[in-house]
């Protein structure tokens, strides 16, 4: 006869194995970060600048969110291993056509709004799944299922460069495609929602406890608190989407830096990012939101002054302060889910997630086009930085006025 201890062992070891599942899917849904490795080739081909080529991978950014927000208010209501099977197809699909597509403005619609909407649809899946097997660290465990999400361009960077540069953009594109159909419906076959009696009861201290609360999302939308990380969430995103997008380019033309080395920069970025996540879900959960938000923002400050007070060919500064960028970038796609939870509850989480979730859409939207527009009217980085601190200066100042805890 098995006691209720062996039970409970068996499945605090078991649950993680839906951690790692997710870590896994979202390694393969965090390929969008890596576009700045394909960047070069598209300019090249479409011949587009700075600004035009920045298109699709705006699109891919808003389409994602937008479709995070959808299938949040169905999430419930269909099968977790169809909502992954059909955000697999429709990624598949779109980086197979992407590598037939003659413009600019087709690859926009395959690469943005194609695989975008793949990436929304699923995305929202694991981490739902994963706070369901560990109610008592929410946030810690779906920081460390999105550390897939940031991860994946330390894999995907170094392999698309060197896809790239043997069988070209085209190639890489229908091979991508052809892994994504492949490999994501398998993933959503194995996950699982706990059953009754599978999970240890919640364990909040009574602080906590006071503080969770199940709210629905047409109450949630009119809470302050809902006002101040909607906002934050939108600024910490806007920062860094409208530099992570450049982080090659950046790399080449002002560190100086090879293509090939700024790959393998990007898989060093890549693991900050990843890193950002469980480490900015833990500060969320115990050292509460308010104080998580202004951390972020005073490093993202610290790294915008070291890009614009370094020289030229300073790939020290430029490795040191990308660290920064990539980590809080991560960090704020941890905070927004974690602080959801710990705000709203994790009953209508999907459905609330999403709405929140749209505020990365804005971001990606703003934050990708302005750092174009900078670039290509500017002509210097330096006010991309000077952009970003400043943004940073205003989120410090939204967290202490708009966020309670």
């Amino acid at each position: 006869m098995i006691d209720n201890k062996t039970t409970v062992k068996k499945y605090s070891y078991k649950r993680w194995i839906y951690v790692f599942i997710g870590i896994i899917t979202m390694m393969f849904l965090g390929t969008v970060y890596s576009y700045s490795v394909f960047r070069s080739a598209i300019e090249n081909i479409y011949n587009v600048g700075t600004t035009l080529s920045g298109l699709p991978y705006t699109a891919s950014l808003a389409s994602y969110a937008l479709l995070m927000f959808l299938s949040g208010k169905i999430l419930n209501k269909i099968n977790h291993k169809i909502a992954i099977s059909l955000g697999g197809l429709l990624i598949g699909l779109g980086w197979i056509l992407s590598s037939f597509v003659s413009n600019i403005y087709l690859l926009t619609i395959t690469y943005g709004l194609v695989i975008g909407s793949g990436v929304g649809i699923i995305y929202g899946v694991p981490m739902h799944i994963v706070a369901k097997w560990f109610p008592e660290s929410k946030g810690l465990t779906v920081g460390f299922v999105l550390l897939g999400f940031g991860l994946s361009p330390f894999i995907t960077a170094p392999v698309a460069r060197i896809l790239i540069e043997n069988i070209g953009l085209k190639n890489t594109f229908l091979i991508l495609g052809i892994s994504f159909i492949l490999v994501l419906p398998i993933l959503g076959f194995i996950f699982k929602y706990p059953e009754e009696g599978e999970i240890e009861k919640e364990k909040l201290n009574r602080k906590k406890q006071s503080q969770y609360k199940e709210i629905e999302t047409k109450e949630m939308l009119k809470t302050k608190s809902f006002k101040g990380l909607y906002l934050n969430f939108t600024i910490g995103t806007m920062i860094g989407l409208a530099i992570i997008g450049l982080t090659g380019t950046i790399g080449t033309e002002v560190a100086g830096i090879s293509p090939v080395n700024a790959a393998y920069f990007m898989s060093l970025f890549a693991v900050f990012n990843g890193l950002g996540r469980p480490l900015f879900g833990w500060l969320t959960d115990n050292i509460s939101s308010k104080r998580t938000m202004i951390l972020s923002y005073f490093l993202i400050f610290t790294a915008s002054v070291m890009m614009i007070i370094s020289k030229e060919g300073n790939f020290i500064v430029y490795g040191i302060a990308f660290s920064l960028f990539w980590l809080n970038l991560g960090g704020w796609l941890a905070i927004a889910p974690a602080a959801t939870i710990n705000f709203f509850g994790l009953k209508h989480y999907t459905e609330n997630y999403g709405v929140v979730f749209t505020g990365y859409g804005i971001g990606a939207i703003i934050g990708v086009i302005s750092s174009g527009i900078i670039i290509d009217l500017l002509g210097s980085y330096d006010y991309l930085f000077y952009f970003a601190g400043f943004l940073s200066l205003l989120g410090i100042l939204s967290s202490l006025k708009l966020i309670k805890s």
